[in-house]
């Protein structure tokens, strides 16, 4: 209670000041309004006064108006209130709610039914009252005690001196306080500050700290300013000064909110300055007019290898190429006039290597002259990105001078550009307008280019195949083509799409081919010669045969007469001698079969057929040496594309080795061949394996070697030429041990697939 009976007494002595100073009548009335309402019990208070003219209570204070009373307003009247008080100075409100008075609306109006209504003036020239709502404890012996304190109050306070109109009219915020920090007068200014809050609320101003600040101020004799203080969102700004004579501290205060604000984002201003320019990773220099440097950013160490004490007073000069020298000039020239200048130069690290800056200038001016006095700049490290230029321009040189078709394709698959070799192939001239890739490519190689293609482009980084490009004129280009994916700065997919002409390189394997076949033919003959006994042994047979049944025809049909059975011996000759003639020809046809001469003929083929057409053209030659030779075909072998005279030269060639090899380790004792053939992993394997001495292991890779032979009177290419086929079938030749000693020679070709055959 004591704290509460000190803000109502400063709240008291802040309206005996506003008396003293006589202060308008509205302001004193809000000085009483808040002495009143720091008093314990009390709600709400007003003072209105007394208006003569209009017989009405007017109110005077601050407080919050009351709503107008009920009935005409031109027919308001107090006066039957106004003489009520001259006989009882102290009335309820619920008294006064039941006179027929203008008040008594306005009470009822703002629902104001607990409390009590005092008749009060301290003016000479007018009366008043003093209208107190309260709570209902609130006794009515204190608020009748109350009146006449408040007239005797008045009365005393004609009489005493002014107080120090510094306080009283000071526009800042003002509040006395004694040494025990006990507020003994404040300023109207101070109640502006707290607005609608009782008195008691002031130190809710004051500094946290403001305790210790008011005893040093005394202790030291000495003001202390510029201490900060927050009231809810506002900040205040407060200067304590010292009485020492009179153990008093008088407390000022400003807002500062907006000052303080501002101060606030200049420091983190500064501060995010210094820390750009402390961390950032582009070189900050400020110099003079002639580019000495007067201060730069720690970056210059990590960019140019100097500190910034190192820089400061040298000139700019000494650290630009020689070339670049002349930029300083034009950037003298474009500040002087401009006030910005970008240029491109080259910095000597202090290593001795040069590196490439982009530097953006601003001319700092004198005020009132206009003359440059200082030249801020911002220098880049873009070294990187020259060189990724320079790389960029020599790679453009070198797809404009390429001589194979470069064409670059964007996300959508459309043309982008075409290099000058490319223009040229297709006969486009240099301006046209780029035609769309479904004019250039067939339909399946573009469905392939844009669906595994693109695929294996993005996952591997190359995807390769081989196609035709069509040219304006309408001319197919052979090429084989190579696609590159890559991602652009901005992360856009685009490709590029190399084609290589392969015109020469179709022609060189055409002419290769046509060599090939020469000298398969050649072989064949020279194999046709090594297998002349053979062939004419299978010709003179047939012959000695028909010769043989043309004779005993002959004699029967002399004894036509006398036998009767010599028609059907005639008969019987003629049917033995067609069947050996036939013999005798499809002998001959599978030798001019096995000599054909002429451009490959690619057909499905059946294994087993082949197998045995080889068997028969060496079964003389190995049954004269008591070789016999084995066939085994396991399962259905589908069917390979290749040439027939090929595939079977290919064949009758490893018989022929595997005879030589049996002839040669059995010494005339029998001895067996097997050619097999079966259906491994999608692709036919044929193996042929002998009963010969077998070759070593570090001869097995030598084997296929041109003109490489163990033969005495060998050339050495029978299974050079063999491989090479073979291959070009898309197939593989291999020699490896046979199972049980000798040599296992197995050739591999791709199955053709069903749709395929059919």
């Amino acid at each position: 209670m004591t704290a509460q009976h000190d803000f109502a007494a400063l709240a008291l002595q802040g309206w005996l000041a506003s008396l003293r100073e006589q202060l308008p009548l509205a302001a004193q009335g809000e000085a009483l309004r808040r002495a009143l309402l720091s008093a314990p019990g009390v709600r709400q208070a007003g003072y209105l006064a007394w208006q003569a003219s209009s017989g009405i209570y007017a109110q005077q204070d601050g407080g919050p108006a009351l709503p107008p009373g009920q009935g005409d307003p031109l027919q308001a009247s107090d006066l039957a209130l106004h003489q009520l008080l001259a006989e009882q100075p102290c009335l309820s409100l619920q008294q006064v709610r039941q006179l027929p008075c203008w008040l008594a609306g306005r009470l009822r109006r703002a629902a104001l039914s607990q409390g009590w209504v005092l008749a009060l003036s301290w003016q000479a020239d007018g009366a008043g009252l003093l209208l107190v709502e309260c709570a209902e404890e609130l006794e009515s012996a204190w608020l009748a005690w109350l009146q006449p304190l408040l007239k005797q109050l008045a009365s005393l306070a004609g009489g005493q001196p002014a107080s120090s109109p510094l306080l009283v009219n000071d526009p800042q915020p003002a509040l006395l306080l004694d040494a025990g920090g006990r507020p003994l007068a404040c300023n109207p200014a101070l109640l502006r500050l707290l607005g609608e809050r009782p008195f008691a609320d002031y130190a809710q101003l004051l500094p946290v700290n403001h305790a210790a600040l008011r005893r040093a101020c005394l202790q030291q004799q000495r003001a202390i300013d510029a201490v900060e203080a927050q009231d809810g969102e506002r900040s205040l700004v407060w200067c304590f000064i010292p009485e020492p004579a009179e153990g008093r501290v008088l407390a000022r205060c400003r807002e500062a909110s907006e000052e303080l604000r501002s101060a606030r984002e200049a420091a983190q201003a500064r501060r995010l300055y210094r820390l750009i320019t402390e961390n950032t990773t582009d070189l900050i220099s400020r110099h003079t007019p002639d580019g000495r440097f007067l201060d730069a950013s720690p970056a210059s160490w990590t960019l140019l290898g100097y500190w910034p004490e190192q820089l400061r007073g040298s000139s700019v000069r000494r650290l630009l190429h020689r070339q670049d020298r002349r930029l300083l000039r034009l950037a003298a020239q474009a500040l002087e006039q401009d006030g910005y200048h970008t240029m491109t130069m080259r910095l000597r690290h202090r290593q001795g290597h040069y590196l490439w800056f982009e530097t953006a200038s601003r001319a700092i001016r004198e005020t009132y002259t206009g003359a440059v006095v200082e030249v801020v700049s911002v220098s880049r490290d873009i070294t990187l990105r020259v060189q990724a230029e320079e790389n960029r321009r020599r790679l453009a040189e070198v797809v404009e001078a390429n001589t194979d078709l470069v064409l670059f394709i964007d996300a959508a698959g459309q043309l982008s550009y075409l290099n000058p070799a490319a223009r040229r192939a297709l006969g486009l001239a240099p301006g046209a307008v780029l035609p769309a890739l479904c004019e250039l490519l067939a339909p399946a190689v573009l469905q392939q280019l844009h669906g595994s293609g693109r695929q294996l482009a993005e996952r591997d980084g190359v995807w390769s195949s081989e196609g035709q490009l069509r040219a304006a004129s309408g001319a197919s280009l052979p090429v084989s083509l190579v696609l590159l994916a890559h991602r652009a700065a901005g992360g856009e997919r685009y490709y590029s799409l190399i084609a290589r002409d392969m015109t020469e390189r179709e022609l060189r394997e055409a002419q290769q081919r046509r060599h090939q076949d020469e000298l398969a033919h050649t072989a064949r003959l020279v194999s046709l010669g090594e297998l002349a006994s053979g062939i004419a042994h299978e010709i003179n047979q047939p012959l000695a045969a028909v010769v043989n049944y043309a004779s005993a025809s002959q004699r029967y049909l002399q004894s036509l007469g006398d036998n009767p059975q010599a028609a059907e011996r005639v008969a019987q000759g003629l049917a033995r001698i067609t069947e050996q003639a036939n013999h005798a020809s499809e002998v001959i046809r599978r030798l001019r079969a096995f000599l054909r001469k002429g451009q490959r003929r690619m057909q499905a083929l059946q294994p087993a057929e082949l197998i045995h057409e080889a068997v028969l053209l060496c079964q003389w030659q190995a049954g004269n040496s008591q070789i016999s030779i084995i066939e085994q075909a396991e399962g259905a072998l589908g069917c390979v594309y290749a040439d027939r005279v090929l595939l079977e030269q290919v064949l009758l060639n490893l018989l022929r080795n595997a005879i030589d090899a049996n002839r040669e380790h059995c010494a005339g004792q029998p001895s067996q061949i097997v050619i097999s053939a079966r259906v491994e992993q999608g692709s036919l394997c044929m193996r042929v394996e002998d009963q010969g001495p077998g070759v070593p292991a570090e001869a097995l890779e030598h084997l296929f070697t041109p003109f490489y032979t163990s033969k005495a009177e060998g050339l050495g290419l029978g299974l050079s030429m063999s491989r090479s086929i073979i291959e070009g079938f898309g197939g593989s030749l291999e020699a490896r041990p046979g199972v049980s000693a000798g040599l296992c020679l197995e050739c591999r070709l791709p199955l053709v697939r069903q749709d395929h055959e059919q």
